[in-house]
């Protein structure tokens, strides 16, 4: 469903708006539905690698991990006409993820992280890193897991986060992550909260939708790498 019907019905609520996004893509899932790849190629989205196939990372040898890595790549080159800059994997990372990442090169950013709302470096061997975190939280994965049945719940949840993180706003940025499953926030019942969503936060001055590629750059430039000795 998510990828016959729930992708169109996302696509057309973003396009409406002229909001961008960011896709999670699992580079064989790209490769099987050439459509929905030609459509993201087209959109001028950013497409952050979900790995090269739905698999857990952390049951992966070493080499097997770094096949995974540069096969997702490749792939995505082909099917989206680019490579990924960003890397986020399915189930959670292995404890070698992340360094496997920085050793491919090529990738100016990781989502593996739950656990800040603002972007932050880290040092991976003697090269800085840049994690932008994601969340579980304002996500849509709650309407599988039994915590939103209705578009009003999501709405309402949804809502509520942004309200404290714009208040916290007036004194230091905040980063919301909306994630969005095709197969969930796709059917027409729950796409209407994500609709009421996205048109009650653009009401809102000062708030930047954006890709989380954008973030990555921004922070960057804004906020560099601190040296070793800092």
């Amino acid at each position: 469903y998510g990828s016959r019907v729930g992708f169109w019905r996302v696509r057309r609520l973003f396009q409406e708006r002229g909001l961008p996004l960011t896709v999670f893509g699992c580079a064989l899932a790209l490769e099987r539905n050439p459509a929905v790849a030609a459509a993201i190629r087209e959109s001028g989205w950013d497409v952050c690698s979900h790995g090269w196939r739905w698999v857990k990372h952390y049951e992966l040898s070493e080499r097997e991990e770094r096949q995974h890595i540069r096969r997702a790549i490749d792939s995505m080159q082909k099917t989206v006409g680019e490579r990924p800059l960003g890397w986020y994997c399915r189930y959670g990372p292995s404890v070698n993820t992340r360094r496997l990442v920085v050793e491919e090169g090529g990738f100016l950013y990781d989502s593996d992280a739950y656990n800040d709302e603002l972007p932050y470096w880290v040092r991976v061997g003697n090269k800085a890193h840049l994690v932008v975190p994601y969340s579980l939280t304002a996500n849509d994965s709650k309407f599988g897991a039994g915590g939103f049945f209705t578009a009003s719940d999501y709405f309402t949840f949804v809502k509520d986060g942004f309200d404290m993180l714009y208040r916290e706003g007036r004194t230091q940025p905040k980063m919301m992550s909306l994630g969005l499953h095709l197969r969930l926030i796709g059917h027409p019942s729950r796409a209407a909260g994500l609709e009421r969503v996205l048109d009650y936060i653009a009401g809102h001055s000062g708030v930047w939708f954006t890709r989380r590629i954008d973030i990555a750059r921004h922070w960057t430039a804004t906020h560099p790498a601190p040296t070793p000795a800092d």
